[in-house]
């Protein structure tokens, strides 16, 4: 089976809950461009996120991540990975819903901490207890993440490509932004 993206999907949720290698697996599924948000700040910054962050501080990252987000929504449909806080922005949250539509990732506080502990490229868990830290931060953006229309488990017993598939059987309820087609190219019900 076949798909037309009409809108891009953004991809949001905790650090460690599998944006990034969903979002490649959706993208191949669907046969469109994938592109990691927190990649494209550091390559038009020239700078790695967690050097951002110590040069420059959270503020200037999350307004380079906005004006970066835009321009990734401004252009034809594509799987967008975005880092963790992206979604807690405001302006953020109005462009997906404008330009494309937020799904959920969402995972279990263990899972998250089972993929990010020892990274030294999470900024914000260089803290004396990051485990607390992730909690805290879980807890709090939880309530904004739930916002996204489109909300898809993410299991420590799924591979990437079992939830890529889910979030497909999520967006194909969602006609405005995805359409099966057959194989003359027509859309089908």
């Amino acid at each position: 089976m076949a798909f037309h993206l009409k809108k891009s999907v953004v991809l949001v949720g905790m650090m460690g809950s599998g944006k990034t290698s969903v979002g490649r697996t959706l993208a191949r599924a669907l046969d469109v461009p994938f592109v990691d948000s927190d990649h494209e700040i550091e390559t038009a910054s020239s700078y790695q996120i967690p050097e951002l962050f110590q040069r420059f501080g959270e503020v200037y990252f999350r307004e380079k991540e906005t004006q970066v987000l835009l321009r990734l929504l401004q252009d034809e449909p594509r799987i967008i990975a975005t880092g963790g806080g992206a979604y807690m922005n405001q302006s953020n949250q109005v462009n997906i819903s404008k330009f494309g539509i937020a799904v959920w990732l969402n995972a279990e506080l263990n899972l998250l901490w089972a993929r990010v502990k020892g990274s030294k490229n999470r900024p914000l868990l260089h803290t004396d207890d990051p485990y607390q830290t992730l909690s805290e931060i879980n807890k709090t953006r939880a309530k904004i993440y739930a916002q996204a229309p489109i909300h898809v488990a993410a299991h420590s017993y799924h591979s990437p490509k079992e939830t890529a598939r889910d979030v497909v059987r999520a967006l194909v309820k969602r006609p405005d932004v995805l359409e099966r087609v057959n194989d003359n190219g027509n859309g089908s019900s």
